[in-house]
C-alpha cells in the first residue's frame, strides 16, 4: 500500500476501529487514539504504547471494563489487526487518559492532528 501517512497513523486507526466495533453509544465518538511510543526492534516484537483519550472521567471505567476485561479484549483484537497490517509481531500496550472536553479545544484538536495542513485547503 502506498500512502503519505506513517505507520503510526494506521496503527492508531486500527485501534480506533476496534473501539467502534466493541463499544456503543458515545464512547467511540469521544475517543482519540494517540501513539505515545512506537519502537521497531530487531529480533523482538515491535513495541507500541497507545493512549486512548476520552472526554469524561465516567468514560474511562467503561473503556477499561470490569477487571480490565474490556481493554484486554480491545487490545487483543487491535494487536491482531496491527500485526496483519504491519506483517510482523507487536507488543501492544494500551492505557486510558481523560482530557476533559478535548473536542471543544482547538489546541487539543491540533495536537491530535485534526488541523493538518495536508488535508485542509
Amino acid at each position: 500500500m502506498v500512502s503519505d501517512q506513517p505507520e503510526r497513523f494506521f496503527v492508531s486507526e486500527l485501534i480506533r476501529e476496534q473501539i467502534f466495533l466493541q463499544y456503543q453509544q458515545e464512547i467511540p465518538y469521544s475517543c482519540q487514539v494517540q501513539i505515545a511510543e512506537f519502537k521497531e526492534r530487531l529480533g523482538a516484537k515491535d513495541y507500541i504504547r497507545a493512549l486512548i483519550v476520552v472526554e469524561k472521567e465516567s468514560q474511562a471505567p467503561i473503556v477499561l471494563g470490569a477487571g480490565g476485561k474490556a481493554i484486554k479484549k480491545l487490545g487483543s483484537a487491535a494487536r491482531q489487526d496491527i500485526e496483519e497490517f504491519l506483517g510482523r509481531k507487536v507488543f501492544l500496550e494500551l492505557s486510558v487518559q481523560v482530557a476533559p472536553s478535548w473536542r471543544q479545544q482547538s489546541d487539543k484538536l491540533k495536537d491530535f492532528g485534526y488541523f493538518d495542513p495536508l488535508y485542509i485547503t
